[in-house]
Order: structure tokens, then C-alpha cells, then sequence
């Protein structure tokens, strides 16, 4: 009989491996606020998983302000130079790397998905401390950001797995939506700020508190370590 093999892991970065969050909530109060927009940050958390392109219109439209192309890439820009600066506060969540580490020495397949910048997504990743360069997805290889699959299907072809055979992990809504439209199984992670849920509402096939939870409980998704 043949052994069906595992699946291969697609993970988000942002409040699924790193507990950076709230860091780029912050960050983009401060940018809406230079050009004299005054967001609540729950207002900016429910969209945060979306590229920086998606997010800004949309949060200032909720507002009732309309950004022209100008005032969009000035609250990019900002966002990521306040960002940066917050940059040092950014942690592992529980048991990321170790969760990583043992996939890997496991021979189970896996590749983080980001919607970030690549210089940004080198930095967070060098925050785990793994061994070797982990292969990842950003957005400068992509030309739709989430909640469009093409993030997580460029994921899939990194891995030469078929998206079948993938299992999404995110903490946001978008990165669920997004899976689920690859074809993907989805799981969740609350340490990033949505609620079991709301993440069960957008189809996660399971919900855990943060990496550690996931690692041990990895069984659940027909993975033996």
C-alpha cells in the first residue's frame, strides 16, 4: 500500500509566525494621520493581511475620504518608514521556529507567503534565526496581492506541489479567503488578533492559538513529525 504523503505547509509571516500586528496597525495611524486622517486602529486591524495598495483606499474610504494616487503612496511610504522603526520590537510568536525546524527536519515541505516587500521580508525572516535561506513569496513576485490567491498558487509552484495538496496558515480572514480560492485547506492562528470565529466563518479547517499550538497539534492534520 502506498504512503500518502504529507502535506506541504504555505505559512503567512505577519501575526501567523512574527507578532507584528499591532506594530504595523500603529504604523499606519501614524502615516493616515500625516495627511490629516484620524483612524481608530481597530478600523486599520480589520484590514491588516491585505497588501499596503488594497489597505490604504479601502480604510480611508470607510472614513469617507477618497486618497488620490499621491496620498496613497505618501501613506505607503510612511507606513513603512514608521514601521521600521518599530521594527526591533517585532518577536517570534510561540514555538515559530520550532515549528519550522521540525517540518523541515521532518521532510515535510514548506514556504512562507508574505504580502510585504522582499527587504522587509528578509528582515523578518532573519528574526527567526532558521538555518539555510527559507524560501519565500513576496510581493515583488506577484501582481495581486491577498486576498487573491496568486500569492499562495506562486507559493505552491516555489514547492512543485500541486495547491491540493497545501495547507494555508494564516491569522487573518484575507489569508483564508485567499487560500480558499487556491484550493487550498486553510488553518488559522488567533495570535494575530481575529477571533475563532471569525476565522472559522471564513473557512478555516482548524483554529489554534499561535505556532506552538499548531506544532503540537499537527497530528489533527495528518502530519507526524
Amino acid at each position: 500500500m502506498t504512503e500518502t504523503p504529507s502535506p506541504a505547509f504555505v505559512f503567512d509571516l505577519d501575526g501567523t509566525l512574527l507578532d507584528s500586528v499591532y506594530q504595523h496597525v500603529l504604523a499606519w495611524q501614524r502615516a493616515f494621520a500625516e495627511i490629516d486622517i484620524d483612524l481608530a486602529v481597530w478600523r486599520i486591524h480589520r484590514r491588516i493581511g491585505m497588501s499596503g495598495a488594497l489597505l490604504a483606499p479601502r480604510v480611508a474610504r470607510e472614513s469617507g475620504h477618497e486618497l488620490t494616487a499621491d496620498e496613497r503612496d505618501t501613506v505607503e511610504q510612511l507606513h513603512g518608514e514608521y514601521y521600521r522603526e518599530s521594527l526591533e520590537w517585532v518577536r517570534p510568536l510561540p514555538g515559530a521556529r520550532d515549528l519550522l525546524v521540525g517540518l523541515r527536519e521532518a521532510g515535510v515541505p514548506w514556504v512562507i507567503a508574505t504580502s510585504g516587500k522582499r527587504s522587509e521580508a528578509e528582515a523578518h525572516i532573519g528574526k527567526l534565526e532558521l538555518p539555510g535561506d527559507p524560501e519565500f513569496v513576496c510581493s515583488e513576485d506577484v501582481t495581486h496581492a491577498k486576498p487573491h490567491p496568486q500569492v499562495f498558487l506562486t507559493a505552491a509552484a516555489r514547492l512543485g506541489v500541486d495547491p491540493s495538496q497545501c495547507i494555508v496558515v494564516g491569522d487573518a480572514i484575507w489569508d483564508l479567503l485567499a487560500g480558499q480560492r487556491a484550493g487550498m485547506l486553510s488553518v488559522g492562528l488567533v495570535c494575530g488578533g481575529y477571533s475563532r470565529e471569525e476565522l472559522e466563518r471564513a473557512h478555516a479547517f482548524r483554529v489554534y492559538l499561535d505556532p506552538a499550538d499548531l506544532h503540537a497539534s499537527l497530528d489533527e492534520l495528518g502530519v507526524t513529525l
